[in-house]
């Protein structure tokens, strides 16, 4: 299987063991970024066919001409993932698999040229979607309260010294407009403590990680978006997501933990209500981290963790 393209899709042994290959199967990557996880579906599993969304139109052309040997067995949304699974296609089955990698890919950081990295001097943007107007991460610099800042820092990624970064920021940004990665990168070095500088990772780091969360909604959103893929799952189907940092996964290790539980009553509830509606299987217990050759040969999979549940139940007693 020949795969030149920059990016490589995380854990794909440990997804593809997850899936068989059957009649009438329907798999939903709902981040298809690149198309990395997608082609080796396809490729692997023959009668497989394949549901592509992604909200970025440029990644998801890039995808498309990646799969186009495919092109009898996939369909492709231009979307976010949350508006396609409320508005789940009619002209679609339920879905048997659906796969969320949260990450953002080599293109976003290295090719976009939308400021998701400070390794390259560029306009602070970091949207995924730039069809809309909505606010950079340029905007955010400018506008949000330096106390509101600070909390935004702290809570998307929390920087130790978010209160401190914030600050500066604010004081900055009286005397000149911080729209550049470079500029907002430097003014984090400048400051956080010198021994902070020189740590395993470039300080400015969270920083950023915070402020495309937010400027993407990607904590904001996560568990409305994973109850909406879950109800539009075929029963028996499985759901996969691969999360990048501890407030992702949290947000994803809660949601599971409610679906696996047998009473989702409150817990001062003098009686259960609910019927015991288990909706779902866990089958990771405590989540899959990457191989050790993994790790070898793509050290930014190091933070990732696959979960995967089962469905069983729509958790209603109709079901």
């Amino acid at each position: 299987m020949t795969m030149n393209y920059a990016h490589t899709p995380v854990m794909l042994n440990e997804c593809l063991s997850f899936v068989s290959d059957k009649d009438n199967v329907l798999f939903v990557d709902a981040n298809t970024g690149e198309g990395g996880h997608s082609f080796a579906f396809l490729y692997r599993f023959h009668k497989l066919k394949v549901v592509c969304i992604d909200v970025d139109n440029v990644i998801l052309e890039i995808a498309k001409k990646r799969l186009e040997q495919f092109s009898d067995r996939t369909y492709f949304y231009n979307e976010w993932s949350y508006d396609f699974f409320t508005g789940y296609p009619s002209e679609l089955k339920r879905p048997d698999y659906i796969l969320f990698d949260l990450g953002i890919s080599f293109f976003h950081y290295k090719l976009s040229a939308r400021g998701f990295s400070f390794e390259k001097n560029e306009f602070l943007d970091m949207r995924l979607d730039t069809k809309e107007s909505g606010l950079t991460a340029a905007d955010l610099v400018a506008r949000l309260p330096e106390k509101e800042l600070a909390d935004l820092i702290y809570n998307n990624s929390g920087e130790r010294f978010s209160r401190r970064i914030a600050s500066f920021i604010a004081c900055e940004r009286q005397n000149s407009a911080i729209t550049t990665t470079s500029a907002l990168a430097d003014l984090v070095q400048r400051a956080v403590p010198a021994s902070y500088r020189h740590g395993p990772i470039h300080p400015a780091t969270r920083t950023f990680q915070a402020l495309r969360i937010a400027v993407n909604g990607e904590l904001s959103g996560l568990h409305a978006l994973l109850e909406a893929a879950f109800r539009s799952l075929e029963h028996g189907g499985k759901l996969l997501v691969i999360s990048f940092h501890s407030l992702e996964d949290r947000i994803v290790k809660n949601f599971i933990k409610a679906l696996n539980k047998n009473c989702i009553c409150p817990q001062n509830a003098p009686i259960c209500n609910c019927r015991g509606l288990r909706s779902a299987n866990v089958l990771t217990k405590k989540g899959i981290t990457p191989s050790k050759e993994e790790l070898a040969q793509n050290p930014p999979s190091r933070s990732a963790r696959l979960r995967v549940i089962e469905k069983i139940s729509d958790g209603d007693s109709n079901d």
